[in-house]
Protein backbone atom coordinates (compact mmCIF):
# COMPACT_ATOMS: atom_id res chain seq x y z
CA UNK A 1 0.00 0.00 0.00
CA UNK A 2 3.12 2.15 0.36
CA UNK A 3 4.18 1.30 -2.59
CA UNK A 4 1.37 2.54 -4.37
CA UNK A 5 1.20 6.03 -2.27
CA UNK A 6 4.62 7.05 -3.68
CA UNK A 7 3.91 5.45 -7.39
CA UNK A 8 1.22 7.99 -7.92
CA UNK A 9 3.64 11.14 -6.66
CA UNK A 10 6.31 10.02 -8.69
CA UNK A 11 4.37 9.32 -12.38
CA UNK A 12 2.54 12.93 -11.71
CA UNK A 13 6.56 14.76 -11.10
CA UNK A 14 7.66 12.60 -14.09
CA UNK A 15 4.93 14.06 -16.50
CA UNK A 16 5.56 17.36 -15.22
CA UNK A 17 9.71 16.70 -16.21
CA UNK A 18 8.76 15.71 -19.61
CA UNK A 19 6.88 18.68 -21.12
CA UNK A 20 8.82 19.26 -24.14
CA UNK A 21 10.26 17.44 -27.00
CA UNK A 22 13.94 17.69 -27.24
CA UNK A 23 16.44 17.25 -30.16
CA UNK A 24 17.81 13.88 -28.59
CA UNK A 25 13.88 12.64 -29.37
CA UNK A 26 14.68 13.27 -33.18
CA UNK A 27 16.31 11.22 -35.59
CA UNK A 28 18.00 14.40 -37.01
CA UNK A 29 19.95 16.39 -35.42
CA UNK A 30 20.98 20.19 -36.12
CA UNK A 31 24.36 21.78 -35.81
CA UNK A 32 25.87 23.55 -32.94
CA UNK A 33 25.24 27.08 -32.73
CA UNK A 34 27.42 29.08 -34.88
CA UNK A 35 26.62 32.28 -32.67
CA UNK A 36 25.46 31.66 -29.20
CA UNK A 37 22.81 34.00 -28.03
CA UNK A 38 23.19 35.58 -24.14
CA UNK A 39 19.83 35.58 -22.27
CA UNK A 40 19.72 39.09 -22.09
CA UNK A 41 19.67 39.29 -25.36
CA UNK A 42 17.20 36.31 -26.54
CA UNK A 43 14.06 38.68 -27.01
CA UNK A 44 15.36 40.92 -29.05
CA UNK A 45 17.05 38.28 -31.39
CA UNK A 46 13.64 36.35 -31.94
CA UNK A 47 11.98 39.56 -32.46
CA UNK A 48 14.73 40.83 -35.29
CA UNK A 49 15.31 36.99 -36.75
CA UNK A 50 12.44 34.70 -36.14
CA UNK A 51 9.75 34.10 -38.70
CA UNK A 52 6.42 32.44 -37.97
CA UNK A 53 2.74 33.75 -37.60
CA UNK A 54 0.89 36.06 -35.41
CA UNK A 55 -2.00 35.66 -33.63
CA UNK A 56 -3.84 37.27 -30.66
CA UNK A 57 -4.27 40.84 -29.61
CA UNK A 58 -2.28 42.33 -32.92
CA UNK A 59 -1.85 45.42 -31.36
CA UNK A 60 0.10 44.39 -27.86
CA UNK A 61 3.01 45.92 -27.46
CA UNK A 62 5.53 43.11 -26.40
CA UNK A 63 4.66 40.15 -28.43
CA UNK A 64 5.45 36.62 -26.79
CA UNK A 65 7.48 33.85 -29.49
CA UNK A 66 6.77 30.43 -29.33
CA UNK A 67 9.21 28.40 -30.50
CA UNK A 68 7.62 24.66 -31.97
CA UNK A 69 8.47 21.90 -33.53
CA UNK A 70 4.71 20.87 -35.58
CA UNK A 71 5.18 17.25 -34.70
CA UNK A 72 5.32 18.28 -30.78
CA UNK A 73 2.74 17.24 -28.60
CA UNK A 74 3.94 19.47 -25.89
CA UNK A 75 3.58 22.49 -28.38
CA UNK A 76 0.10 21.59 -28.88
CA UNK A 77 -1.02 21.47 -25.05
CA UNK A 78 0.53 25.29 -25.05
CA UNK A 79 -1.16 25.98 -28.30
CA UNK A 80 -3.97 25.36 -26.56
CA UNK A 81 -3.02 26.74 -23.06
CA UNK A 82 -2.20 29.97 -24.88
CA UNK A 83 -5.59 30.67 -26.84
CA UNK A 84 -7.88 31.64 -23.60
CA UNK A 85 -5.00 34.52 -23.25
CA UNK A 86 -5.46 35.26 -27.17
CA UNK A 87 -7.39 38.44 -26.32
CA UNK A 88 -4.87 39.98 -24.46
CA UNK A 89 -1.47 38.70 -26.06
CA UNK A 90 0.00 38.78 -29.13
CA UNK A 91 1.82 35.37 -29.97
CA UNK A 92 3.74 34.88 -32.32
CA UNK A 93 4.80 31.21 -33.69
CA UNK A 94 7.84 29.96 -35.36
CA UNK A 95 8.46 27.02 -36.82
CA UNK A 96 11.33 24.88 -36.71
CA UNK A 97 12.30 21.70 -38.03
CA UNK A 98 14.08 19.35 -35.34
CA UNK A 99 11.67 16.21 -35.17
CA UNK A 100 10.97 14.48 -38.09
CA UNK A 101 10.59 15.18 -42.33
CA UNK A 102 6.97 16.30 -41.59
CA UNK A 103 8.11 19.16 -39.35
CA UNK A 104 9.15 21.32 -41.93
CA UNK A 105 6.39 20.97 -44.71
CA UNK A 106 3.55 21.36 -41.55
CA UNK A 107 5.35 24.40 -40.94
CA UNK A 108 5.36 25.92 -43.94
CA UNK A 109 1.97 25.28 -44.13
CA UNK A 110 0.88 27.15 -41.41
CA UNK A 111 2.94 29.74 -41.87
CA UNK A 112 1.11 30.21 -44.93
CA UNK A 113 -2.50 29.15 -44.24
CA UNK A 114 -5.17 32.06 -44.72
CA UNK A 115 -6.38 31.24 -41.30
CA UNK A 116 -3.53 30.45 -39.00
CA UNK A 117 -5.97 29.87 -36.00
CA UNK A 118 -8.09 27.94 -37.11
CA UNK A 119 -5.30 25.95 -39.33
CA UNK A 120 -3.02 25.73 -35.43
CA UNK A 121 -5.98 24.37 -33.55
CA UNK A 122 -7.31 21.75 -35.89
CA UNK A 123 -3.03 20.76 -36.96
CA UNK A 124 -2.81 20.42 -32.95
CA UNK A 125 -5.94 19.11 -32.19
CA UNK A 126 -4.78 16.32 -34.52
CA UNK A 127 -1.12 16.05 -33.34
CA UNK A 128 -2.64 15.12 -29.68
CA UNK A 129 -5.07 12.63 -31.09
CA UNK A 130 -2.19 10.41 -32.29
CA UNK A 131 -3.16 11.27 -35.83
CA UNK A 132 0.17 12.95 -37.03
CA UNK A 133 -1.16 16.62 -37.69
CA UNK A 134 -2.03 18.28 -40.98
CA UNK A 135 -1.74 16.94 -44.52
CA UNK A 136 1.41 18.97 -46.17
CA UNK A 137 3.03 18.79 -49.56
CA UNK A 138 6.51 18.11 -49.08
CA UNK A 139 7.10 21.06 -51.85
CA UNK A 140 7.99 23.64 -49.49
CA UNK A 141 8.49 27.28 -51.15
CA UNK A 142 12.48 28.23 -51.11
CA UNK A 143 11.97 31.51 -49.14
CA UNK A 144 9.60 29.73 -46.43
CA UNK A 145 11.78 26.55 -45.64
CA UNK A 146 15.06 29.18 -45.51
CA UNK A 147 12.19 30.90 -42.52
CA UNK A 148 12.61 27.85 -40.87
CA UNK A 149 15.75 26.70 -41.22
CA UNK A 150 17.07 30.49 -39.97
CA UNK A 151 14.45 29.41 -36.81
CA UNK A 152 15.57 26.16 -35.99
CA UNK A 153 19.37 27.59 -36.39
CA UNK A 154 17.82 30.71 -33.83
CA UNK A 155 16.76 27.76 -31.66
CA UNK A 156 20.24 26.50 -31.48
CA UNK A 157 21.74 29.59 -30.62
CA UNK A 158 19.33 30.70 -28.06
CA UNK A 159 20.88 27.07 -26.44
CA UNK A 160 17.39 25.83 -26.28
CA UNK A 161 17.64 21.96 -26.72
CA UNK A 162 13.82 21.36 -26.78
CA UNK A 163 10.58 22.95 -28.03
CA UNK A 164 8.25 24.71 -27.27
CA UNK A 165 10.99 27.58 -26.22
CA UNK A 166 8.64 30.75 -25.04
CA UNK A 167 10.94 34.08 -25.36
CA UNK A 168 8.62 37.28 -24.09
CA UNK A 169 9.30 40.51 -22.29
CA UNK A 170 7.58 39.60 -18.30
CA UNK A 171 4.51 42.46 -18.26
CA UNK A 172 5.83 43.64 -14.99
CA UNK A 173 9.45 43.37 -14.46
CA UNK A 174 10.34 44.34 -19.11
CA UNK A 175 13.06 41.89 -18.07
CA UNK A 176 13.85 39.00 -21.13
CA UNK A 177 12.18 35.85 -19.93
CA UNK A 178 12.71 32.13 -21.24
CA UNK A 179 10.74 28.77 -20.90
CA UNK A 180 11.34 25.75 -22.44
CA UNK A 181 8.39 23.21 -22.26
CA UNK A 182 4.50 23.61 -22.02
CA UNK A 183 2.60 25.32 -19.15
CA UNK A 184 -1.15 25.58 -19.03
CA UNK A 185 -2.81 28.55 -19.00
CA UNK A 186 -2.27 29.25 -15.53
CA UNK A 187 1.17 28.87 -15.25
CA UNK A 188 1.82 30.67 -18.64
CA UNK A 189 -0.10 33.84 -17.23
CA UNK A 190 2.24 33.56 -14.37
CA UNK A 191 5.50 33.15 -16.51
CA UNK A 192 4.28 36.67 -18.53
CA UNK A 193 3.56 38.36 -15.34
CA UNK A 194 0.10 38.78 -16.66
CA UNK A 195 -3.55 39.37 -14.42
CA UNK A 196 -5.30 36.15 -14.33
CA UNK A 197 -7.50 35.24 -17.30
Amino acid sequence: MNIRHLTLPLIASMALLLSACSKEDATTQTATPATAIAPAQAYDAVAAQGKGFTVGALMSANPVYVLFDPQCPHCGHLWNASLPLQGKVKFVWLPVAILGPKSAPQGAALMQAANPVEAMTAHETSVLAGQGGMSASASVPDEVLASIKANTQLLDNLGADSVPFIVAKHARSGQSVTKAGALDTQALTEFLGLAAP
